[in-house]
């Protein structure tokens, strides 16, 4: 750990955060209620554009579950990281959010969501307490890196010397949104590990026919099943692929394999709630005369896009297997993945080796980093922004432990 000592000379330390992200957001507040000033930067014209986004589908803050299985979503599974979500778990989470006047409920998923289900109404009121905290919000300020003396630089200058600074970067996905994964270029003495896309669609050889017939058509209630692990959630037919809930948990290794071997085999299960056998049963009791699409849509209830994929599947192969079968086991070759400007988050980023207990960087004493520019990815379902928040805090209180004089 760089025990270098920080200024003891300063009665009101200041503080810069570069990033208004939910991480930056959240280290700002809890530096200002500590009483220090705080002032955070923001390249963009407005504040927590990527907030804003997560919430046009619904916000989804945290989730329910316990902690130990909320903990195994993230990889890497990081020390650093899970200790920042055990010092401010889901728990502390839904308590801050209540206590700024937003109430939260939990879906039949188990995922944490404001009663709104938006995430204008919270942004409003967290920026009304940062207001009354004396926080300073600079947008349009972009960050240009470090002067001689370890001090934040900007275009057009601002001649800021805090005697910290928080670094919330962010990711690298959805650019336009203000996190373009540039920072790099201005930390060229840390190790980052390449960025690549995370909850991300994936690409597939559709048909023509296919492809313009169901694409943006969603797959409701299905199986996924990828190199032994098994799961159900939701996708949705792309011109180019799928997308969706139930790849984006996996998204992982998929995107692994595909690197390795150029493609990834996945099984599709259209009705996970049937067994095989009663799958089989029902389709030989069907009526000879039947078509297919009438008796997959009788006796199985599929709905078009689902019976798209069998009448594909059954076109595809030289010998393909029984029908039944395939609404069971339906394979589909994965090959590549779309594109990071697209994907929901980014796996990569600043690696956790360059920080130490305090996510300080152990080359600049005094300069912390927090939220999705750290090396770690999750699924959505609320553990995304969680990460960002509690790493957020962590950053925080690290300042305040570093300004104190305190070391390990």
């Amino acid at each position: 750990m760089n025990n270098a000592a920080p200024p003891t000379d300063v009665q009101n330390p200041a503080v810069t955060i570069i990033g208004a992200g939910p991480a930056g957001l959240m280290a700002a507040e809890i530096l200002a209620q500590a009483g220090l000033r705080v002032t955070v930067h923001d390249h963009m014209p407005s504040v927590g554009r990527k907030f804003l986004m997560a919430g046009r589908g619904g916000l989804n803050l945290t989730h329910g579950e316990t902690l130990e299985t909320l903990l195994g979503r993230y990889q890497p599974a990081e020390p650093l990281l899970l200790q920042a979500i055990q010092g401010f778990p889901p728990a502390a989470l839904i308590a801050w959010c209540e206590g700024l006047g937003v109430p939260t409920f939990r879906g039949s998923s188990g995922r944490i969501f404001p009663g709104s289900l938006k995430a204008s109404p919270l942004l409003r009121a967290w920026l009304g307490r940062l207001n009354a905290l004396d926080v300073e919000i600079r947008t349009r300020s972009r960050w240009t890196g470090f002067d001689a003396q370890g001090h934040p630089c900007f275009e057009g200058g601002t001649g800021e010397r805090p005697e910290a600074t928080i670094l919330a970067l962010g990711g690298a996905s959805w650019p336009r949104l203000g996190s373009d994964g540039l920072w790099p270029a201005q930390l060229p003495e840390a190790r980052v590990t390449p960025w690549a896309p995370a909850n991300m669609g994936f690409t597939l050889d559709w048909s023509a026919h296919f492809r313009e017939r169901f694409q943006g058509m969603p797959l409701k209630r299905i199986g996924l099943r990828f190199a032994g692990r098994t799961l159900r959630g939701e996708a949705m037919v792309t011109r180019t692929g799928l997308e969706g809930g139930a790849l984006y948990a996996l998204s992982a290794p998929l995107r692994q394999a595909i690197a390795d071997i150029g493609q990834a085999e996945i099984e599709l299960d259209l009705r996970p709630d049937l067994s095989a056998a009663v799958v089989a049963e029902r389709m030989v009791a069907r009526p000879r005369a039947e078509s297919l699409a009438n008796g997959l849509r009788k006796a199985l209830a599929l709905p078009p896009v689902a019976i798209g994929l069998v009448q594909e599947a059954l076109r595809a192969g030289a010998s393909p297997p029984p029908v039944a079968q395939l609404v069971k086991a339906l394979p589909l070759r994965l090959t590549g993945v779309a594109p990071i400007e697209r994907a929901i988050s980014s796996a990569g980023g600043l690696a956790w080796s360059e920080l130490d207990a305090r996510l300080m960087l152990r080359a600049r004493p005094g300069v912390f980093a927090c939220g999705e520019m750290l090396d770690w990815e999750a699924p959505t379902g609320g553990y995304l922004l969680q990460g960002c928040f509690s790493t957020g805090v962590a950053a925080a209180r690290g300042v305040l432990d570093w300004l104190a004089g305190t070391h390990d």
